[in-house]
């Protein structure tokens, strides 16, 4: 906007100084053209009277003197000529050839016709300025008086004005620039604290606000609008941080009294239950490393991740084995065709997470007798954990909505959900720089892809 704003305030400043800078050049020039001719004029109404006096006498000594002289102090050269178009008295310039415009104007002086006026003198014009006059005795012509002036003198003085106004036209070019920006930046000062106050809220200061009584009337009600946005802004998530904070504290303390039962029944079972006791500690211990993340996420309002490299195949078996009883009861069969190490960097627990809903998502609407499978591979440098169902599936325009919150097809009927599974990946995912791409093969079903950074293999 402030571009904008320049834009229309120096356009017609500049137009505006431009034509006022012609103007005046034109002036200036003309006035300098006039005042060049009106000397030539009066130069050539002397010699005419001259002229006049010496033809009557039939001596040309004495003006032929007077020509010399006069050409010896100003540089401009005098030419009388007789009846006969010969030239009677010229000082040094005798031997001159007239040009045809020259002998051309001498006809016409000598039928009797006046000087005209000479052409404009231009910066980039050489030639010489001639006038020429007749002279009249008792209204007969009897000869004739050409004044022949270099145009150097005027036209430095004529490239010299243009130079000046130039240089006054560009600094009030400048000046107006200087100008214009800080008029666009004090219209523009309002908008740039409403600005300001938007990026400080972007990076979490919630309590950043502007000045309501600042600033013209039209934009006084926007501030007063984003001022209250930003206050419900703050409330809302204010709240959440609270629920959040009380609903990770609150679980904590069934959760360990959920482990203590688990030790304590595992002193009363046999060997035969050893893999099932441990299995359930490992989800305990996951559950806890997921409520200590939401913690932390609900007291400073960001994710404390901790990165470190992630055997993503064993993690899948790991989710498959612990998903397998679940995807039982609903007669789907959990499978992974992850053998080899692929290994990435990134956060265990938060891929944990995300995959975890991406395989519930997975069991909920894939029909009984299904298979649901749970793959990892590197591809260059990044690593897929891909899960793929045979459930109703989507169409490839559905699956670019399948991370939106709170979205859901169609197609769902009564099958329960929120909307909120791939969506919470999604934002999981993004926290340690990966993705989430959900596919839709051509043979039905869906593909869901965890898209994470490649580590080092070993």
């Amino acid at each position: 906007m402030r571009r904008r704003l320049v834009v229309v305030f120096l356009v017609p400043l500049i137009a505006i100084l431009l034509s006022l800078g012609g103007a005046t050049t034109w002036s200036a020039t003309r006035s300098i053209q006039q005042a060049f001719y009106t000397e030539q004029l009066g130069d050539l109404a002397y010699f005419v009277t001259s002229a006049r006096q010496a033809l009557r006498s039939g001596s040309a000594a004495v003006i032929d003197a007077e020509v010399q002289r006069f050409h010896e102090v100003y540089g401009i050269d005098v030419v009388v000529f007789d009846l006969s178009g010969g030239t009677w008295a010229a000082g040094d310039a005798e031997g001159d050839v007239l040009t045809d415009d020259e002998a051309a104007r001498v006809g016409l002086a000598l039928s009797g016709r006046r000087a005209e006026a000479p052409e404009p003198v231009f910066p980039w014009s050489v030639a010489d300025s001639s006038l020429v006059e007749p002279v009249f005795d008792d209204g007969d012509v009897i000869g004739a008086v050409m004044v022949s002036e270099d145009t150097s003198a005027p036209r430095a003085e004529i490239i010299q004005q243009i130079v000046v106004l130039s240089i006054v036209a560009l600094l009030s070019v400048g000046v107006g620039i200087l100008l214009v920006r800080q008029l666009a930046r004090w219209v523009l000062a309002p908008v740039r604290r409403l600005d300001e106050a938007m990026v400080a809220i972007e990076r979490g200061e919630m309590d950043a606000r502007v000045a309501e009584d600042t600033g013209p009337p039209e934009l006084r009600r926007m501030t007063r609008v984003f001022n209250g946005m930003a206050d419900e802004i703050e409330r809302v998530m204010t709240r959440q941080q609270e629920f959040a904070l009380n609903a990770s504290h609150e679980l904590r303390n069934p959760l360990n009294a959920l482990l203590l039962r688990v030790e304590h029944l595992a002193t009363g079972l046999d060997e035969d239950w050893r893999d099932d006791v441990e299995e359930t500690r490992e989800e305990g211990r996951r559950m806890t490393r997921i409520l200590e993340t939401l913690l932390g996420l609900a007291r400073g309002g960001r994710l404390d991740t901790t990165i470190s490299a992630v055997d993503l195949a064993t993690l899948a078996g790991r989710r498959v084995d612990a998903w397998r009883d679940v995807a039982a009861q609903r007669g789907i069969l959990m499978r992974t065709t992850a053998r080899d190490a692929v290994l990435s960097v990134t956060d265990r627990t938060i891929v944990e997470s995300a995959l975890d809903a991406v395989i519930d998502n997975a069991v909920k609407y894939s029909p009984p007798g299904s298979v649901v499978e749970v793959s990892a591979r590197r591809d260059g440098e990044v690593c897929r954990l891909s899960v793929r169902d045979n459930g109703p599936g989507l169409t490839v325009e559905q699956a670019a909505y399948a991370t939106d919150r709170f979205w859901r097809s169609d197609d769902d009927g009564e099958t329960p959900g929120s909307g909120l599974g791939l969506a919470i990946a999604t934002d999981l995912l993004a926290t340690v720089d990966a993705e989430l791409v959900v596919d839709a093969p051509d043979d039905g079903g869906l593909l869901v892809t965890l898209v994470l950074p490649a580590g080092t293999t070993a």
